[in-house]
């Protein structure tokens, strides 16, 4: 994690920084798949919880060679005109660190009810009862909509940027540049 890359979203009259962000990040994550890349971590600067958005810059952090292999599979094809990039940089010492993860939610109390019917072979009233209304919850987090490689369906990937109390640069990171442990530099 000792070097990084900024992607910018430039402004755009046609698209929406929020659109042209969710098409970067599957790019990325294809690119993340293809290369079976687990050393690469992401970030984003301009995250912010309230109000709710991951902004207009997608930082990539992880060592020069891995950043380099990055871009020379030449992923950035057809954003170049809705980005702007960095050359890749060393990351500043002495700063702090964070924790950049995905967090799923329970988020539709009737498809989980359906679901729990399929798999049980039970009633609709037997489900209601066993997922009450009361666990669906509403996310509060920035999100990103992505279209998943292995599955191709699109989703909202929640995510949580939190401070982290050590730095943690040992460990894997997720075809979404994640990690449950490893922490990046924050700067």
């Amino acid at each position: 994690m000792d070097h990084y890359q900024d992607i910018t979203i430039l402004p755009d009259p046609e698209f929406s920084s929020a659109l042209l962000m969710g098409a970067l990040y599957n790019k990325l994550h294809r690119a993340l798949v293809a290369l079976a890349a687990t050393n690469i971590g992401v970030s984003f600067p301009q995250y912010s919880v309230k109000p709710k958005g991951v902004g207009a810059i997608l930082r990539i952090h992880s060592d020069q060679e891995s950043l380099n292999q990055l871009q020379k599979a030449g992923w950035l094809k057809g954003m170049t005109d809705h980005t702007s990039v960095t050359d890749i940089l060393p990351a500043p010492g002495g700063v702090t660190h964070k924790l950049v993860t995905r967090r799923q939610f329970k988020t539709n109390v009737e498809r989980l009810r359906r679901r729990r019917m399929k798999r049980k072979s039970e009633s609709y009233e037997a489900a209601s009862e066993a997922i009450p209304q009361a666990i669906e919850r509403k996310p509060d987090l920035p999100f990103i909509t992505i279209r998943s490689a292995s599955t191709s369906q699109s989703f909202c990937l929640f995510i949580e940027q939190k401070d982290a109390q050590e730095a943690k640069g040992s460990g894997a990171f997720n075809s979404y540049g994640f990690s449950q442990t490893t922490t990046v530099p924050w700067f």
